[in-house]
């Protein structure tokens, strides 16, 4: 695979970076497993615990603008579906991954100004160090005596998947409720692209969830950093916006099959500065109420459903009380896999009991179509 796997990233103001660094480091590290700090002074080495990474961070970082933090971790789905003789720390241990986490100031940031799409991808960024470990394409299911086909194993690994990916993201922009971070996003690329883009947001009050849409169209019309625009207050960006050409519009590339299929016109490839500021005079939650319609899953999706559900049911089983039909290695690693994601992109839309939300896909996917979806059902297409 070219693609680096999936990168998360957060934002918050720079007095709290590296508090939400530690919540992060302290959300993912795995007890007694590896951790290790990094500083761009060539300072670096394996470290016992969460505490001293951090002492070390807060020593250097405000000095050398940069800092880099590794740690094993254990998914979710590693610990829920874990099949009998694969339970206990140990074994946790073995299926362990590695993780690293960067920080930067906003003064690191400028200095990299210059550097292009190789500049800090910040504030905060977190990536898994191997993507094959994340994606698990090969997964040990019990099928039973019932059929097998490409669509149930992609809806499978989708839904193994999004806990993965969810757990992930909020454990980087929610890992201990103090909401320092406001916004954040997953992309399955090097870099933090606009939210529309994207494969997952996360932004902590569910009312600014138009941010998506603002931060897309700066981005994509200014050419602005995700790093340095992603958090700045609504009304900032709505100025922003305001501040273009009548009639502007920004491309956006994603899924024709599945705007097509849901009946979105051509204007849906890409966002015209009206549709943005449309969207910003909206009601929050009617925004919400037709992302939640929008990401309701097409004919296809539905027909593999029932299997895959029976499928998952038995594997918790066999998980929690060791009883079930024998399992069989699924690898979602092929193209027929890939294109079934392709064509048929699953999404979530997922309102937080902290008052966040959460939109999300596969990586292989965009967040477009979610969105185009929705604001074409309220009329804001234009």
């Amino acid at each position: 695979m070219s693609d680096p796997g999936p990168r998360f990233y957060a934002w918050c103001d720079e007095a709290s970076r590296v508090d939400a660094l530690a919540a992060a480091l302290s959300a993912l590290a795995l007890p007694g497993g590896y951790l290790h700090a990094r500083m761009e002074c060539d300072v670096e080495r394996d470290v016992s615990s969460t505490e001293e990474a951090i002492a070390m961070v807060r020593a250097h970082y405000p000095y050398e603008g940069v800092a880099d933090v590794g740690c094993s971790t254990v998914l979710p789905t590693s610990r829920r579906f874990a099949l009998p003789g694969q339970r206990g720390p140990d074994a946790l241990a073995m299926r362990s991954i590695l993780v690293g986490l960067k920080c930067f100031t906003e003064a690191y940031e400028r200095r990299w100004s210059l550097c292009g799409p190789h500049e800090p991808q910040g504030p905060l960024e977190m990536y898994p160090d191997n993507a094959m470990h994340f994606f698990g394409f090969i997964t040990e299911l019990p099928w039973g005596r019932g059929p097998r086909s490409f669509e149930v194993e992609a809806e499978l690994a989708w839904h193994i998947l999004q806990i993965d990916l969810e757990d992930f993201l909020l454990r980087l922009c929610e890992p201990d409720g103090s909401g320092r971070v406001r916004t954040g996003g997953c992309t399955n690329a090097w870099f933090w692209h606009a939210p529309v883009t994207t494969c997952a947001t996360y932004n902590a009050d569910a009312r600014e969830i138009a941010r998506d849409l603002a931060v897309s169209w700066v981005h994509l019309h200014d050419q602005d950093a995700m790093s340095r625009i992603a958090g700045i207050p609504l009304d900032l960006l709505r100025a922003r916006v305001e501040a273009a050409p009548r009639g502007a519009r920004v491309a956006i590339a994603s899924s024709l099959s599945r705007l097509a299929r849901r009946g979105v016109c051509a204007r849906g490839w890409s966002l015209s500065r009206e549709t943005v500021l449309k969207a910003l005079a909206a009601p929050p939650s009617a925004l919400l109420d037709a992302l939640e319609a929008s990401a309701r899953p097409d004919d296809a999706w539905r027909a593999a459903a029932p299997r895959a559900a029976e499928i998952l049911e038995w594997t918790r089983r066999l998980a929690e009380a060791g009883d079930g039909p024998p399992t069989w290695p699924v690898d979602t690693d092929t193209y027929r896999h890939f294109r079934f994601l392709k064509k048929h992109p699953p999404f979530l839309v997922r309102r937080l009991a902290s008052g966040g939300v959460v939109l999300a896909t596969h990586p292989y996917c965009s967040l477009w179509p979610l969105w185009a979806g929705a604001l074409d059902a309220l009329g804001l297409m234009c």
